[in-house]
């Protein structure tokens, strides 16, 4: 689906996603404030900026893929998929070890995470969209 995309395509797609989902970081720290603890809404702006930091080393990571030339889909697939794998397992222990030591500033991080892919999947269906849709 997304590789029929013109190339120029996903870096749009990712500052787009970074700079909706910083306001929407934005809008999520505010409502926080008014509706859960101060560290709920810290919580809101650092699980978005995780986000955002996640797909920076991806993005990254799958640049340095491409510079290596021709290579199997498997053993594109093997190298990117564990790295991100052991970097989302990582995030995941720390923010469950936040949640035990501080509950609404680890809710905060799950929400703002959730918020982050929200905005992503919204943006990705917008593009997807503009393109002509899924055949």
């Amino acid at each position: 689906m997304l590789e029929n995309l013109p190339v120029d395509t996903l870096p749009r797609l990712l500052r787009r996603t970074t700079l909706s989902a910083v306001i929407a970081g934005f809008a999520g720290f505010v409502v926080a404030l008014f509706v859960a603890t101060a560290l709920a809404a810290l919580g809101v702006v650092i699980g978005v900026g995780l986000a955002i930091l996640n797909l920076r080393f991806l993005d990254r990571q799958a640049a340095k893929v491409e510079l290596k030339g021709e290579q199997s889909t498997k053993a594109v697939r093997r190298q990117l998929g564990g790295k991100t794998t052991g970097r989302l397992a990582l995030m995941t222990v720390v923010i469950l070890f936040v949640v035990w030591l501080n509950a609404p500033l680890g809710i905060g991080i799950v929400s703002g995470l959730v918020l982050y892919q929200i905005v992503f999947v919204i943006n990705v269906m917008s593009v997807v969209a503009g393109q002509g849709g899924i055949e």
